[in-house]
């Protein structure tokens, strides 16, 4: 078993790694907790004990489930339920249960603990750690949300081996990322090891950048890359989109793989980097036989507009997270033009 410690003062909580890990979840209930409202799925089939009275509240598939109305749902069933401000909401499933649990965890009683249980490889590497939780609108991902930091993550590799093969692959587009965020050798390493070296990546950013508020013009500090925590968003500005826009055969990972393919050529294109940058991108995306290119009938203006609404531009132009020759960094009023050229270099 790997522990790994996402730093926050106080806040601090462990990320456990490993096969059988869901099996130590009565192990990190909080004190004085009598309840525990376990969030998950019908199609999940993970079962956890909290060792505590526990009742299940199952949500929906897919992004549809990531909404204000299920959020309601949730609340008004942990109220019938009894639960109180000592107890526990348990996320047992991938990104929409974590994203849903917290955010519903966060605002019923103005605050509820809140611990994780990802079955999905997203969810183990990205998704439940860091305390982002939201849920979508029409007009976008993830618009509405708040940070709430877990009491715990429980990562149980086992459970991953049922995955199907697709929603596997999604994971590796998430896994990818971290590829190009300091974690060297990545397609190389046993699952365990993979898992946890992304964790670990993942936690020194939101240690160092919890609410992703680092001034994105400071000069590094602390280990911390210019950018802060914006920088796990690598990929994600033309993936969000790609799932904003809604009529393309994508899963989440999928969208941040060809993320990943469009940011590097973007960069290119705007002379941040040369060809071999591009080059060690389409090499982890193979590796991991994830997609680099448009779907069929993307419409590149279609694209621009929803990118142009992403959380990062904060000032109305178009922002990025594009590698360079100091590495990462957030770049702010990208051309129209070079994204434009950029989408149809990879149609």
């Amino acid at each position: 078993m790997r522990e790994v410690v996402v730093e926050l003062g106080e806040r601090s909580y462990p990320v456990l790694v490993g096969y059988g890990a869901r099996r130590g979840l009565a192990a990190v209930v909080p004190h004085g907790a009598h309840k525990a409202a376990v969030v998950s799925q019908a199609g999940v089939g993970v079962v956890v004990e909290s060792g505590v009275d526990q009742a299940t509240f199952l949500v929906g598939d897919g992004e549809a489930a990531k909404s204000m109305s299920t959020v309601e749902d949730l609340c008004r069933g942990f109220s019938r339920f009894g639960l109180t401000r000592a107890d526990l909401v348990v996320g047992v499933g991938g990104g929409v249960v974590t994203d849903v649990a917290g955010f519903a965890a966060a605002v019923y009683h103005r605050g509820v603990a809140v611990a994780h249980v990802p079955t999905t490889l997203l969810g183990q590497v990205d998704a439940a750690i860091g305390g982002k939780t939201g849920v979508n609108l029409p007009e976008g991902k993830n618009l509405v949300g708040a940070f709430w930091q877990p009491v715990a993550v429980i990562c149980d590799t086992e459970v991953l081996a049922s995955l199907p093969p697709r929603e596997y692959r999604s994971g590796l587009g998430e896994m990818a990322k971290y590829a190009f965020l300091g974690v060297a050798g990545l397609p190389q390493l046993d699952l365990d090891d993979a898992v946890a070296r992304c964790v670990e990546c993942k936690a020194r950013f939101v240690a160092g950048d919890e609410c992703e508020t680092a001034d994105m013009n400071a000069a590094e500090g602390d280990g911390m890359p210019k950018g802060g925590r914006a920088l796990l968003n690598y990929g994600h500005t033309l993936g969000h989109a790609l799932e904003t826009v809604g009529h393309y055969d994508l899963r989440h990972g999928e969208a941040v793989a060809i993320g990943l393919a469009f940011a590097a050529r973007l960069a290119r294109c705007l002379g941040r980097v040369p060809d071999e940058v591009v080059a060690a991108h389409d090499a982890v995306l193979a590796a991991y036989d994830l997609p680099s290119r448009l779907p069929p009938g993307a419409e590149p203006a279609e694209l621009v507009l929803v990118m142009g609404r992403d959380k990062k531009a904060t000032d109305g132009g178009l922002t990025f997270v594009l590698d360079g020759p100091d590495g990462l960094e957030v770049v702010r009023h990208v051309p129209e033009e070079a994204v434009l050229t950029t989408l149809a270099e990879i149609a």
